[in-house]
């Protein structure tokens, strides 16, 4: 298999992967529909950074460690679930509350920014599964030896997929009529988005019980 096959093999498996929903997805068109189209794209580009970090993690094997160290695997995903949890229930708390809108104070904006990229940073690290999912994919198409310049590929790639995605769906989403019917439907729409997230949280603090 050339270089050429192998890395379009992973692109496609791991872009298929990206767009299934789950908290990522949550998170991102929730930040777009009540931030801004910029709040989405920088917790897109947080997402992304993410998927390289875990990406970084699975080339480097130490997926291998997690799955022979059951208890550290548990440790991380019961933390992740935690964390998803305590989101969920700050997106449910807050589903009365108004939304403000029309913020021009430029330092501001700035730091929402850097809270809506550090919010998509951390969600999309808060699951350790996901560098178990980069190093199935990884070890199903790569080499037991290949260059560092395919390494640096693969984390380009995989930056690409994840912050391109999402980038998209914040871009859908922060347009005036999905803004508008969110705003109409405002409480209703946060619970089940808050309920969705814990549910996923819950989900993966069990399926660390199973370990």
């Amino acid at each position: 298999m050339n270089e050429l096959t192998l890395i379009a093999g992973i692109a496609t498996a791991l872009g298929l992967g990206a767009m299934s929903p789950g908290p990522s997805f949550i998170l991102v068109a929730r930040t777009a529909v009540t931030a801004s189209r910029m709040d989405g794209i920088a917790a897109a580009a947080g997402m992304g950074i993410g998927g390289v970090l875990f990406a970084a993690i699975a080339l480097l094997g130490l997926h291998v460690v997690l799955t022979n160290v059951p208890w550290l695997y548990m440790v991380l995903k019961a933390a992740g679930g935690a964390y998803l949890i305590y989101l969920g229930y700050r997106i449910w708390r807050g589903a009365a509350q108004p939304l403000a809108l029309g913020q021009d104070d430029a330092p501001r904006q700035r730091r929402q920014l850097g809270k809506s990229f550090s919010l998509g940073l951390v969600t999309q690290l808060s699951n350790p599964k996901t560098a178990i999912v980069y190093a199935s994919v990884f070890t199903a198409f790569l080499p037991p030896s290949f260059s560092l310049m395919l390494a640096l590929v693969l984390a380009l790639v995989v930056f690409v997929i994840e912050a391109g995605w999402y980038a998209v769906v914040a871009i859908a989403l922060s347009s005036q009529r999905p803004r508008a019917w969110y705003l109409r439907y405002k409480a209703w729409i946060d619970r089940a988005a808050g309920g969705v997230m814990a549910a996923l949280g819950g989900k993966l603090i069990w399926s660390a019980r199973s370990l």
